[in-house]
């Protein structure tokens, strides 16, 4: 099992590190997923986001992008996968779990740091709102 701490790691790099350890038959554990940060404007960031949501099919049926950071997160990890519906990328998807805090069962236990560099950015807790 693999516990990667998402406090200051990009969004991209965080996802794709998971999707590669779940494909590989590890289970992924993400924590601390509103401290992920997205590098980029801020306005611009927010400005795609408030898009995406906004945007929804007839009558309501849409693709609906959620606020919440943890599935956010997982929501990226998913497009990194081959096929998240069937086959292998499937299996990974349920080996993957995102917490916006540290749980009680994972404080303990050693955490994987994901290393960022000074960037334009946002947290995912501020775009959340």
């Amino acid at each position: 099992m693999i516990i990667i701490d998402g406090d200051k790691a990009v969004l991209g790099r965080l996802a794709s590190f998971a999707a590669k350890q779940a494909l590989n038959g590890e289970e992924v554990v993400v924590v601390n997923c509103e401290e992920v940060i997205i590098s980029g404007n801020k306005k611009t960031i927010e400005k795609e986001i408030l898009e995406k949501r906004s945007r929804h099919g007839h009558s309501q049926k849409g693709p609906i992008y959620s606020k919440i950071c943890e599935k956010i997160v997982k929501r990226t990890i998913r497009g990194m996968l081959p096929n998240y519906r069937k086959g292998r990328g499937a299996q990974a998807f349920k080996r993957i779990r995102c917490f916006n805090k540290v749980p009680e069962e994972y404080k303990e236990k050693e955490k994987t740091k994901i290393e960022s560099q000074k960037l334009k950015y946002s947290k995912l807790k501020d775009i959340e709102k």
